[in-house]
């Protein structure tokens, strides 16, 4: 459900304005129930100035007053024609400067657990760039003797499911690479005549004369 703008001085509007429940107000603006009961208590939001979802075309009158009047209601935004921002969910992140030195751990750990990633995945992955990847790849980089392994996803520094979306890109360009290449040696091979076949081994079976056979037993 998409929120109002400035949920918390929306809800300080609310609880000043309107007869609305705590529980109707807080299901609107993305809170807590007892958040909401804080703010009119005057223990949250505190200096906040309520802003009024009716003025900036997020609820009008009418739904208001409809919901005072039900407190099983439920308020219902009023639908915008303008788009909407796409939230991000993949690519580099911005890195925090307190995790920016763990970055060579994860790195070193990307290339000792998979090391069929490319290093432009890993720089995707980590935000971090090629140059990086390959002094921790060759360990000329300044800290190299300090560099420990770790798991980016523990350290934050990316999500479990944009690691394994990326090894599993990094596998089916193997398997593309690698596939048809490994098969086309022995196929090249039995045409050859260097692999005997089953049929082929038949054929060169020398033919046993059994005539000979009973005269040399007589």
């Amino acid at each position: 459900m998409a929120l109002p703008l400035m949920p918390k001085a929306t809800a300080v509007w609310m609880v000043e304005n309107t007869t609305l429940t705590f529980e109707q107000i807080a299901e609107f603006c993305g809170l807590h129930k007892l958040e909401v009961q804080a703010i009119a208590d005057g223990e949250v939001a505190v200096g906040i100035v309520g802003l009024d979802p009716v003025f900036n075309g997020q609820l009008t009158p009418a739904e208001i007053k409809r919901c005072e009047a039900d407190p099983r209601g439920r308020l219902k935004m009023v639908k915008s024609d303008l788009p909407q921002p796409i939230a991000r969910t993949k690519g580099a992140r911005y890195t925090p400067v307190s995790k920016r030195g763990e970055k060579p751990d994860a790195i070193a750990y990307l290339i000792k657990n998979y090391p069929d990633l490319l290093d432009a995945q890993i720089s995707r992955l980590l935000g971090t760039t090629k140059e990086t990847i390959a002094k921790v790849r060759d360990r000329s980089h300044w800290n190299a003797t300090n560099i420990k392994p770790q798991n980016p996803v523990l350290l934050g520094l990316c999500k479990q499911a944009d690691l394994e979306a990326a090894v599993k890109r990094a596998e089916r360009r193997v398997l593309r690479e690698r596939g048809p290449q490994a098969a086309e040696p022995a196929e090249s091979l039995a045409q050859d005549g260097f692999i005997a076949t089953p049929s082929s081994q038949q054929d060169e079976q020398p033919d046993i004369d059994h005539d000979a056979m009973v005269r040399g037993l007589g």
